[in-house]
């Protein structure tokens, strides 16, 4: 069963997106579509990070593109300050 939603991305161009999200009662990852897996560095035994294993439940690179979208919506003066409004 597929669960979609729609997304803004910013790589390789921006766009709204119809993407695949994990099953919210998946039991390998309880919903959060991987596994994390940390480690240590071998000679401290300090943290030095996380490996991802992603989930069965869902496809993360599933995605639609739905409707690109211009590089910038907002227009800025010679000087660097836009005129709109921060809302």
């Amino acid at each position: 069963m597929i669960r979609l939603r729609i997304q803004l991305t910013h790589w390789p161009r921006r766009a709204l997106v119809l993407t695949d999200t994990p099953h919210p009662d998946c039991p390998e990852c309880d919903g959060d579509g991987g596994i994390g897996n940390a480690y240590g560095d071998p000679e401290t035994g300090e943290y030095a990070g996380t490996d991802w294993e992603p989930c069965t439940c869902w496809n993360e690179t599933r995605r639609w593109v739905l409707l690109p979208l211009p590089r910038s919506l907002r227009r800025t003066r010679p000087d660097g300050y836009t005129t709109e409004p921060p809302f």
